[in-house]
């Protein structure tokens, strides 16, 4: 099909190709921001006031050139304030707590290694578009993994213990009390770690297919203190040996799952008596005409390239997507014989879902 252009109407085509330009600019740009997270830009201008380009080469290690133009490009995103009387270049702190800082609620330099394993896979995908298959959360490019901890690890730090767990029917006092607690496709285990070191009278185990993200589980355990309580096993969330759990957790990885329904149906017959089940997944509404906006437009491409292909590799092959919603959710949770689903709890990035048999 060949299009005149010139039939069109030339301020649509301007303002779209503007547009279009705009957000490449952005997806550039992104390069540069895994940059100033890897080499530690950010880190050193954290705090520091404003700075030049050599000084601040000087305090990272790295050569004046290259950070000068690193520095022009956040400038023009707006990302460092540039001070053309002095020619120097500042982070403000606003900008520091979402760049610069791990234990930041705000901070989400996670993303930034997980987009360049995004592109680093792009060719795996695309012909995984074409052939139907899928591909598995292993194939992926190494940066995900850490990545994915970095990414959501400031979500459970800031949340999971001080708002998610008191909004379940009675589970903060059985844990306090000491329970036992699964935590199904961990990772690399922050979200079982943060619940050991907030309920030391209880036990968790982590379960994850990734057998080198189940090292690096141990190894955290190990460095937080808490392997006295925590292990982590290598198991599909349908075929782990755990039982008689006051708590079940799947922390952003249900609708990663090729089957979602068996792996909920699992969780059920693992439960003690009045145990529950906890199910975190991204905020979205139940049709794609209510999720046209920037957040779900975010998680639709992490669905595309991660969440979808990873289902898909598996038995089952459901494909549930990362957008899936409350209905279809529960639709799942139901499924698998739980008889009360409710929304705990509601942030603008997650659904906090509690299911009971």
């Amino acid at each position: 099909m060949s299009i005149d252009v010139m039939e069109l109407d030339q301020e649509r085509v301007q303002a779209f190709q503007g547009l279009a330009v705009a957000e490449a600019a952005v997806a550039q740009s992104a390069a540069c921001c895994y940059l100033g997270d890897v080499l530690g830009l950010y880190a050193a201008m954290s705090g520091a006031g404003p700075m030049t380009p050599a000084e601040l080469a000087e305090r990272t290690r790295t050569r004046e050139r290259y950070v000068r133009e690193w520095l022009a490009n956040q400038a023009a995103g707006g990302y460092v304030v540039y001070h053309p009387e002095t020619g120097t270049f500042e982070l403000p702190d606003e900008h520091a707590a979402v760049l610069a800082d791990p234990d930041s609620p705000a901070f989400v330099g996670g993303i930034y290694p997980v987009m360049s394993a995004v592109w680093a896979s792009v060719d795996v995908v695309a012909e995984a578009f074409r052939s139907g298959d899928g591909v598995g959360w292993h194939e992926h490019d190494p940066r995900l993994f850490g990545g994915i901890e970095r990414l959501f690890g400031p979500l459970y730090r800031h949340q999971l213990v001080q708002d998610w767990i008191p909004a379940l029917d009675g589970v903060a006092e059985r844990l306090t009390a000491g329970g036992r607690v699964a935590d199904i496709g961990c990772g690399h285990g922050v979200s079982t770690i943060v619940l050991a070191q907030a309920y030391p009278a209880s036990r968790f185990t982590g379960y994850d297919l990734h057998a080198a993200s189940m090292e690096a589980a141990r190894r955290a355990a190990a460095e937080a203190g808490v392997e006295d309580r925590v292990s982590f096993e290598v198991a599909a969330a349908d075929d782990h040996d755990g039982r008689d759990h006051d708590l079940v957790c799947f922390f952003d990885c249900l609708h990663d799952m090729g089957d979602p329904v068996g792996a909920a149906t699992h969780a059920r017959a693992s439960l003690a008596e009045d145990g529950a089940l906890l199910v975190v997944e991204p905020a979205a509404g139940d049709d794609l005409a209510d999720n046209l906006n920037p957040i779900s437009r975010l998680f639709y491409s992490g669905s595309v390239f991660l969440c979808t292909p990873n289902s898909l590799a598996q038995s089952g092959g459901l494909g549930l997507g990362a957008q899936a919603g409350e209905a279809r959710l529960r639709q799942v949770l139901t499924d698998a014989g739980f008889g009360r689903v409710r929304v705990a709890a509601r942030t603008p990035f997650n659904l906090v879902i509690e299911a009971r048999p």
